[in-house]
């Protein structure tokens, strides 16, 4: 599960990845869904835990698939979301749990960094940076 965090520039949170897979390449915030929660849950604490902010889901955007090791492939459901409120202030990112670090960017600005497999494409499929 994970989620594209948009606010009202255009931009998106990006989290740069502490933990393998994809060690040191930026993704986007979330983790998987532990016992007892929903998928909406999951996202909600995946996303404050990796990045301070709570956010809103506001829809699904889609689901990929991610090669993980040997023969594994995660299925990730992506939803949109919505800053909610935050833990140091407006907008304010404090990376945490698996993330190395974590920013708002805009599409210039994703297009420098070295990101996840299939992560622009994903991105560019659902009209991300309309």
């Amino acid at each position: 599960m994970g989620a594209v965090i948009s606010d009202d520039s255009g931009r998106i949170v990006v989290i740069q990845r502490g933990r393998p897979p994809s060690r040191w390449l930026w993704s986007l915030p979330g983790g998987r869904v532990e016992t007892g929660e929903t998928p909406d849950e999951a996202v909600v604490r995946e996303v404050l835990e990796e990045t301070g902010l709570d956010v809103t889901l506001t829809g699904v955007l889609g689901t990929v698939a991610l090669p993980g090791s040997g023969d594994i492939v995660y299925a990730v459901t992506d939803y949109s979301a919505r800053v909610r409120t935050t833990v140091g202030g407006a907008h304010a990112l404090i990376a945490g749990d698996d993330a190395a670090d974590a920013r708002w960017v805009s599409h210039d600005e994703f297009d420098a960094l070295e990101t996840s497999p299939g992560l622009a494409e994903a991105l560019d499929s659902w009209d991300i940076w309309r």
